[in-house]
C-alpha cells in the first residue's frame, strides 16, 4: 500500500493530500480475501432475519473495512498483520503528556480523511432493517460514527465515538471538529508527510515530527483532552454495560457482524444471549472467538451480504 499524507498548516489552512493509489485502492485493501457468497448460506441467512422479531445486532470493525477503515486482527491486512505499531493504550494516555501530544498530532493529521469517510451498504442496510421495524437495537464496537451517518437511532457505542472530545478533569464535551479548528490555530506553521493508516483514524509519525506539535487544553478547566472513546486497558462504563445486557435479555435472536469477538468488552453479550439460549448467527470473514455457539457462521464481505437480506 503507498499512503502518502502530507499536511501543512500555513497561516491557520489545513490542507491534506493523500496519493491517488491510495485513494482508489483503500476500499478493497483493508477487506480480508473471502470466498464467492454461498447462495444457501444467504437463504439461511434470510430464514434466520425473517425468523427473528426482536432482532439484535452488533457490529465490529469489519463493517467499516468497506467504507476504507482497517481493523486491527485481520489476516494479512488488518494492522497487527501490517505493521508493528500498537494502539494506544489507556494508562499511558493519562500518565504521559508526550504520550498524549504524540497522539494528537497523529490524529490531527488522520482527522480530515476518517472524518470524512461514509457509510457502506452494510450501514445502511441495517439502518433500513431499524427503519421497518426488523432492528431491535443495534451495538457497535466502533467509534466512527458511520452508523450514525446511515441514520440508525436504536443504537449504543460500546466504546464510545472519536467525534467527541472530552475533558479528563471536568468532563465537559465539544465535537472534535471544534478541537481541530484549534489544533490550526495553534499549530500555523506545523507540518507533517505520515504514511499508513490506523483503525480510529490516525497515523503513523515521527517522534522528530511531533516534538514541536502544540496541544490544546479544555477551554474550561485546563486539564487533558481525550477522544470520548475507550482505549485499550480501560473499560466500557458499566451503565452502558447494564443497559446493553439488557437490550440483548429483550431480544430473540443475536447477529454478529464484522467482529471476531476477541475483546471481552463485546465477546460478554455473547454469553449473555447463549445463557438466554438465543439463536447467534456470525457473519464475519474469517473465524471468531464464538463460531461453535453460532447456529449460522457466513465468511463474505458485509457489504455485499446485508443488502440481499429482506428485513420482511
Amino acid at each position: 500500500m503507498n499512503l502518502g499524507l502530507t499536511l501543512k498548516s500555513p497561516k491557520g489552512l489545513l490542507m491534506v493530500n493523500i496519493s491517488r493509489q491510495y485513494s482508489r485502492g483503500s476500499i478493497g485493501f483493508f477487506v480480508p480475501s473471502s470466498p464467492p457468497l454461498d447462495p444457501e448460506k444467504v437463504k439461511e441467512l434470510q430464514r434466520f432475519v425473517t425468523l427473528s422479531k426482536r432482532l439484535l445486532v452488533m457490529t465490529g470493525a469489519g463493517i467499516s473495512t468497506e467504507s476504507g477503515i482497517p481493523d486491527y486482527r485481520s489476516e494479512k491486512v488488518g494492522l497487527y498483520a501490517r505493521t508493528k505499531q500498537k494502539p494506544i493504550q489507556h494508562g499511558d494516555f493519562l500518565r504521559s503528556a508526550p504520550i498524549r501530544q504524540r497522539y494528537w498530532a497523529r490524529n490531527f493529521v488522520g482527522w480530515p480523511r476518517f472524518s470524512s469517510l461514509q457509510p457502506n451498504p452494510a450501514h445502511w442496510a441495517l439502518s433500513n432493517w431499524e427503519r421497518l421495524g426488523k432492528l431491535y437495537w443495534l451495538v457497535t464496537q466502533n467509534v466512527d460514527a458511520l452508523h450514525t451517518k446511515a441514520g440508525s437511532q436504536r443504537l449504543t457505542e460500546l466504546h464510545g465515538c472519536m467525534h467527541r472530545v472530552l475533558c479528563l478533569n471536568c468532563g465537559a464535551q465539544i465535537p472534535r471538529g471544534v478541537l481541530q479548528e484549534r489544533f490550526e490555530a495553534l499549530n500555523p506553521t506545523w507540518s507533517a508527510e505520515a504514511h499508513g493508516l490506523a483503525p480510529d483514524g490516525d497515523v503513523f509519525l515521527t517522534e522528530e515530527q511531533v516534538q514541536s506539535f502544540q496541544v490544546p487544553s479544555c477551554a474550561r478547566c485546563g486539564g487533558p483532552l481525550k477522544p470520548d472513546v475507550v482505549f485499550f486497558g480501560d473499560t466500557v462504563n458499566p451503565d452502558r454495560v447494564d443497559f446493553v445486557r439488557r437490550r440483548v435479555k429483550e431480544a430473540d435472536s443475536l447477529l454478529v457482524v464484522g467482529s471476531s469477538l476477541q475483546v471481552y468488552s463485546g465477546y460478554r453479550f455473547i454469553l449473555t444471549a447463549r445463557e438466554k439460549q438465543l439463536p447467534i448467527a456470525i457473519l464475519n470473514i474469517g473465524p471468531t472467538r464464538s463460531d461453535d455457539l453460532a447456529c449460522l457462521k457466513l465468511d463474505s464481505p458485509c457489504g455485499e451480504l446485508l443488502p440481499l437480506i429482506d428485513p420482511h
